[in-house]
């Protein structure tokens, strides 16, 4: 995914510094969403464990990024639709949990608007389906 880092922290009322500019690169790589401890290998020692986790919090409260806990419970972060505020993600899509590679993708596949019942309001919905991806699908059958 091609963006703007630069950009989308001015849009976010967010000073532009090096260090979140990198995060944004370094998540925007791949299409699937990546974890905390992944992003610290990434990086190395260019960003310590606290600015990290510092920045992927403030990304989330603005709506830069949403967070997916995979089948271990661990917090992965991926770009957020253009649509996302600091007021509400939109981000009500499936996402995909390989039980082979353990990679999350999020899929094109929204999820439908759920009538909540009397007293109840819903501020998250997040539906995640467990299988084997289409990269892990060819390499087990061998083509």
């Amino acid at each position: 995914m091609k963006i703007d880092p630069i950009h989308i922290l001015k849009d976010h009322d967010l000073k532009h510094t090096k260090q979140r500019v990198r995060v944004l690169e370094e998540i925007a790589m791949d299409s699937v969403a990546i974890s905390q401890p992944e992003l610290e290998k990434k990086l190395g020692k260019e960003i310590d464990r606290v600015t990290l986790y510092r920045i992927l919090n403030a990304y989330e409260e603005k709506g830069i990024l949403h967070k997916i806990m995979d089948m271990n419970g661990t917090a992965n972060y991926a770009i957020c639709s253009p649509s996302c505020s600091v007021d509400h993600h939109h981000d009500e899509h499936v996402h995909f949990n390989c039980t082979n590679c353990l990679k999350i993708y999020c899929l094109d596949v929204m999820i439908p608007k759920i009538k909540m019942p009397a007293g109840f309001t819903a501020s998250t919905v997040n539906t995640t389906a467990y299988g084997i991806c289409e990269k892990c699908s060819v390499l087990q059958s061998g083509n």
